[in-house]
């Protein structure tokens, strides 16, 4: 059991799973409330959660202790999530869940490209295939003819 829940598979597969959630949720919970508010009532509870889990399990450090590489590149992650998900409640305000959401994974795609750019990871000829196969899929899924 221990195996399993370090398995980074496992994890992937509950984010998957909790990010499906997230969209049926939000877009019930968005109808009659503007999506920038509707952005900072998810945020609140995002922080309380994330506060009781390094409570609980005991992952408070000292923010002194973490470098300002860390600091920066944290900050970034935080502003660009911010930004995903003012983007993603705008998009789920207008649009319909089942269409919002696939264009959404398109981040799938963007994180491969920026991290073979970025990050100098290498992808496969089949990686690159799978890659291909979300983009044409998440567009077909979001294509209304």
């Amino acid at each position: 059991m221990k195996n399993l829940l370090t398995s980074w598979p496992l994890w992937a597969l509950l984010s998957a799973c909790f990010a499906a959630l997230t969209a049926i949720f939000a877009k019930v919970g968005v109808e009659n409330v503007n999506s920038d508010f509707a952005t900072f009532i998810r945020t609140i509870v995002i922080l309380l959660a994330a506060a009781i889990m390094v409570s609980i399990s005991g992952s408070w450090q000292e923010p002194s202790s973490v470098s300002s590489r860390s600091w920066l590149f944290l900050v970034l992650s935080g502003l660009a999530t911010g930004a995903s998900w003012i983007c993603y409640f705008r998009a789920l305000k207008l649009g319909d869940a089942a269409r919002v959401a696939p264009i959404d994974k398109l981040s799938v795609v963007f994180v491969s490209v920026f991290a073979v750019l970025c990050l100098g990871e290498r992808l496969t000829l089949p990686n690159w295939l799978g890659v291909i196969m979300i983009a044409g899929g998440a567009i077909l899924v979001a294509y209304r003819a």
